[in-house]
């Protein structure tokens, strides 16, 4: 019978990830003492290292997604008014 396959908290992750990129213990000793292989830890580390700059990164992208949505939505909205405005100008034009 196969073991199961663990699933780890990302909270969990980033703390032996951080724990690893401070160098206090080496990567031998953090995957004898969590029960993780040295690898996955390495591999942790290098995630946390390379995404970095992207955590605080990704509130302005947020941000930024969120101001090209709205601005879609009101150009969007625009363009009904547009289109309603040329409705009512030849419906106006009718009574003239």
């Amino acid at each position: 019978m196969s073991k199961k396959r663990r699933q780890h908290s990302a909270e969990y992750k980033f703390r032996v990830a951080l724990e690893a990129a401070k160098g206090t213990k080496t990567v031998s000793e953090l995957a004898s003492e969590t029960g993780l292989h040295p690898n996955l830890i390495r591999q942790w580390k290098g995630q946390l290292l390379d995404g970095g700059p992207g955590l605080f990164r990704r509130n302005g992208d947020q941000l930024q997604r969120q101001l090209e949505q709205q601005e879609t939505e009101l150009y969007e909205q625009i363009g009904r008014l547009k289109m309603e405005l040329e409705w009512l100008k030849k419906k106006a034009a009718r009574f003239d």
